[in-house]
């Protein structure tokens, strides 16, 4: 099989676009029949730097279709695959996408970037909301090769690779339009892939000027990590021939036959030592739309409150966010409870911080239910990470025994630590009316969102959450209005609700301009109001 990857110059001056645009298009004319693969880079149809969104949209009105058209022409001239990146309207907006055309000039498949960046997501405002979703890793099958896809950012994100390996493909396509790295480091990263798939890496780039130390790197590399060319940053087409059913396989230790680097680690795969991950992740608080249900003690009208199985039936029905209050034991572990004192929650007497965790799981947390939760031992915050990071928005109430005194420096930096430990910053938010235990906060994790709760003064949670700089307030019913939720929005500030177990009283909240409603009875008022929450997305 020979290859042909093109490697055009990139510039930051919009006026050259067009100039930039034609030597793609002679490119392409100068491609032959001899070929049987063509790649070009990212964003052909973005030939120069739009440093606006105006531009960008301009860019696509000239280029796209353009380049579509003499890419189907030039696979069916060359009777070659081409593949080429270039903007695809999704009708919810446009999307990073590299196209492959079959030999015919028709289009085999689309490969949709999975991880774009934040300047596509947020200032250009592109159809991103696929790549929040879960989804397998796209396998594009022609003349019986499997071909799979990274664009540019997704080169970056190593975890994915033994994901695509796992698809068995014969030639990754990379579409790519780095700028940053040198040649040396985008050289390492497509020899990584390489053997980490046993594939082909046939990646096309961008030239940042022949003497430029970053960008560039078009390359093709073996299956066994072998660089057949790296163009640094040469301006212009590099041909060679391949053959794509060529793997490389090795030593699988003592007794084994010999297998590919990806099938010799996965036998010894170790997936819980990794960040959270999989199709149960749901989106972070700063991207999860609003308006939200927030389960509050769990889905405690059918488990008991702040317990393992009232968390687990929330978040395996959907809900958004859980809520639950943490304490301190006598021996300065952290536990979920709610009140203070354990006579309403346990069979037990006295307060929480009289106890040692061990001493407090000798007592029944499983009271009411019919006796279907009957020795129920009481619930860790780190049981609570561990079971649900990244899973669901936790809004993380810490108790304190008076709303004005500080708590122990320790204690939050331990509750602090956990939260990082389990890599659950962006999924938390802490709530508390205690202002000194907020700043505290404020200072120990700037980071880490917090909630103002109502305190000792339920009537002035806005203003007290803008005079302590927090993102969000959490109101008491009966001591908010309209007025105030406006005065919140007004800042940049996010509203919760305390509480609704009513449909049409929820309903009136969010009229109003509630973003979080806080419920014991998740599923019903889901069920209710579905067709009302989520409408507001971050992206």
């Amino acid at each position: 099989m020979k290859i042909c990857v093109i490697q055009p110059l990139y510039s930051t001056d919009y006026a050259r676009s067009d100039e930039l645009f034609q030597w793609q298009l002679d490119a392409l004319d100068a491609c032959d029949d001899s070929l049987d693969l063509i790649v070009l880079p990212e964003a052909t149809d973005v030939p120069a730097l739009a440093k606006t969104v105006e531009q960008f949209h301009q860019s696509h009105e000239n280029y796209t279709a353009k380049i579509l058209e003499k890419s189907a022409e030039t696979a069916r001239r060359c009777h070659s695959l081409l593949f080429v990146n270039a903007l695809y309207d999704s009708g919810a907006g446009l999307r990073n996408t590299t196209y492959a055309f079959d030999r015919e000039g028709n289009i085999a498949g689309h490969y949709f970037k999975q991880q774009p960046t934040n300047g596509e997501v947020f200032k250009r405002k592109m159809d991103c909301a696929y790549s929040y979703e879960w989804s397998e890793p796209t396998v594009v099958t022609i003349e019986g090769l499997r071909f799979c896809f990274l664009t540019c950012y997704d080169f970056y994100f190593y975890e994915n690779f033994a994901n695509i390996a796992r698809q068995r493909p014969d030639i990754i396509i990379g579409c790519s339009h780095q700028r940053s790295d040198t040649a040396e480091a985008l050289e390492l990263m497509n020899r990584f892939l390489a053997y980490n798939t046993n594939s082909y890496v046939v990646r096309s780039s961008v030239s940042m000027g022949v003497d430029s130390p970053t960008g560039g790197g078009s390359s093709v590399v073996e299956p066994d990590g072998t660089v057949v060319f790296n163009m640094r940053n040469e301006i212009g087409m590099r041909t060679c021939e391949i053959d794509p059913s060529k793997k490389y396989y090795k030593p699988a230790g003592f007794g084994n036959p010999d297998s590919a680097h990806f099938e010799y680690i996965e036998v010894g795969r170790r997936p819980w030592k990794y960040r959270p991950g999989g199709s149960a992740i749901a989106l972070p608080d700063a991207l999860m739309a609003y308006p939200r249900l927030c389960a509050h003690r769990g889905f405690n009208t059918i488990a008991p409150e702040n317990s393992l199985p009232a968390f687990g039936a929330a978040v395996a029905s959907g809900a958004e966010e859980i809520e639950f209050d943490l304490w301190e034991t006598k021996d300065g572990e952290i536990v979920s409870v709610h009140d203070s004192h354990l006579d309403r929650v346990s069979d037990g007497t006295g307060a929480v911080w009289d106890y040692t965790l061990d001493e407090l799981k000798q007592f029944d947390f499983g009271k009411g239910f019919g006796g279907a939760y009957k020795g129920l031992r009481i619930l860790t915050f780190e049981k609570i990470l561990k079971t649900f990071s990244c899973h669901t928005v936790m809004n993380i109430h810490i108790k304190s025994r008076n709303n004005v005194d500080p708590l122990p420096e320790a204690y939050l930096k331990k509750i602090i630590a956990l939260i990082r430990a389990y890599d659950c910053e962006k999924y938390v938010y802490f709530m508390t009316g205690n202002d000194t235990v907020m700043r505290q906060l404020g200072e120990l994790a700037p980071d880490l969102l917090r909630c103002v709760g109502g305190g000792n003064d339920f009537d002035h949670v806005v203003e007290r959450a803008i005079e302590m700089g927090c993102e969000k307030v959490q109101f008491v019913k009966g001591h908010f209005t309209k007025e105030k939720i406006d005065l919140a929005h007004a800042h940049g500030i996010r509203c919760n609700v305390f509480w609704s177990d009513e449909p049409e009283e929820a309903a009136r909240y969010l009229d109003m301009g509630m973003d979080v409603i806080l419920t014991n009875d998740y599923q019903r008022m889901a069920d209710a109001l579905g067709h009302r929450l989520g409408e507001e997305t971050a992206w």
